[in-house]
């Protein structure tokens, strides 16, 4: 559809600064003026993220957007977790993060099936934004219920956090590839990989964010689409909302990713030796999420450093079994070793260019030492994907989570962190000029 008859994007909420916080009765207020400004809505759509993203605030704002739908008269709302590759929330983890919402009214996206052809990224653009890294189309499908719904409006709820694909998670990375298909998230994992994490994490204008834009523009303008974003930070050790940002196009998206920068980077003037981060049971299940460890601390990590994580939750690689499988031959051995047996089996890695993309995120490339502690995984399962092995209940012995406290901790000589999807941690000569 052509954009001309597409009317400008609309600002609804910019609220947030690194000191304040936002808490639930100025959230609703904030969200109810959204509502105010669009006016009468029959029919909405709500998609947050799953419960991966548990402590995203994405829960407390879809529950109070769809009570405040209700009362303002909504015929139909319906919440489709942007579960990208991920597999479905359970009945506990619906009722944990949305409670309220009855079960009926959540869809779960299925990635290989549910789709909705928009449109195609031209190779020629892939291949300028990755500077001839890759040369390939990009499909632009999401799911079918949010491309052919007939919504009056579609909410896109998440949290702007540093991310190893992107640079800034969410906005429309939380429909183009939360709601979308194997080819975007294939591909896009991919082109974020070959084009190198450590200068794309923490930073607003990347590669994937580029094509994602070029989908947004020439595909999708026609859709109702309105982003509600989160930027969340610590406040003496409480996970609290420092900003929430609302709107139809790309300057919401800008003004959070501002203030993202300013709370989630934990800019370090000298290298760590020893990282040590616990990954919560609950939340965390898979290496194929618990890397997130890895990711968040690479850049801080001295070369020849060590890793710890401590994973009681972790029984498995890849949330997806073809992914697990392929996770299990290949293992995580580096960029070089990666591209190699791509280009090696076309027709097995090549064809799950996100599952390649995960073992190039999830390598140190021999730099720092990483010892993965699952609670149930075998130490020949770890071994075997090119990991050190650490028994997790003798490593929560020695580093308590309940005596550490985030940050250096002198006494155990080890800098922990308590939940590495809050943040991103580096050298500040990486981020010396602008991110």
């Amino acid at each position: 559809m052509s954009t001309s008859s597409v009317p400008p994007a609309r600002e609804y909420i910019a609220q947030g600064s690194p000191t304040i916080v936002i808490d639930d009765a100025a959230t609703t207020r904030l969200l109810d003026g959204m509502l105010d400004q669009l006016g009468e809505l029959s029919r909405v759509l709500l998609i947050p993220p799953d419960f991966t993203r548990f402590h995203s605030g994405a829960g407390p704002i879809t529950v109070a957007l769809w009570n405040m739908l209700h009362a303002r008269g909504a015929r139909e709302v319906k919440v489709l977790p942007a579960l990208g590759t991920h597999v479905p929330m359970t009945r506990v983890q619906l009722e944990r993060m949305y409670p309220g919402i009855p079960a009926e009214a959540f869809v779960a996206h299925q990635w290989r099936t549910d789709l909705e052809m928009l449109g195609e990224v031209p190779g020629a653009f892939v291949r300028e934004v990755s500077g001839g890294r890759v040369d390939y189309s990009i499909r632009c499908e999401i799911n079918a219920l949010a491309a052919r719904g007939g919504w009056d409006r579609i909410f896109s709820i998440g949290q702007l956090v540093p991310h190893e694909v992107i640079g800034i998670a969410n906005q429309n990375k939380n429909i183009f590839v939360g709601t979308g298909g194997k080819d975007v998230i294939d591909k896009s994992h991919f082109l974020g990989a070959v084009c190198n994490m450590e200068t794309i994490m923490g930073r607003a204008d990347t590669p994937v964010r580029a094509v994602l834009d070029y989908m947004s523009d020439n595909f999708a303008a026609h859709l109702p689409i309105t982003y509600v974003m989160t930027v969340r930070g610590n406040d003496n050790g409480r996970l609290v909302t420092r900003g929430l940002f609302a709107g139809d196009g790309k300057e919401s998206f800008r003004k959070g990713a501002a203030l993202s920068q300013q709370v989630n980077l934990d800019l370090l003037d000298a290298p760590l030796q020893r990282v040590v981060v616990f990954l919560d049971p609950e939340e965390f299940h898979s290496t194929w999420i618990g890397d997130k460890a890895l990711y968040r601390t690479r850049m801080a990590l001295a070369d020849g450093g060590e890793l710890i994580i401590m994973a009681p939750g972790v029984n498995t690689f890849g949330e997806d079994k073809g992914i697990d499988a392929l996770i299990r031959k290949y293992g995580y051995r580096g960029t070089e070793h990666t591209l190699a047996a791509v280009a090696a089996n076309p027709e097995e890695l090549g064809r799950n260019l996100s599952a390649a993309a995960h073992l190039i995120h999830g390598s140190s490339e021999g730099r720092f030492r990483v010892v993965w502690c699952p609670g149930g995984l075998t130490r020949a399962e770890v071994e075997s994907v090119g990991y050190e092995y650490g028994a997790v209940e003798a490593m929560l012995n020695r580093y308590d989570p309940a005596v550490l406290t985030d940050g250096w901790n002198e006494q155990a000589g080890v800098f922990f962190i308590r939940n590495p999807a809050l943040g991103l941690w580096a050298l500040r000569t990486s981020f010396a000029q602008s991110a």
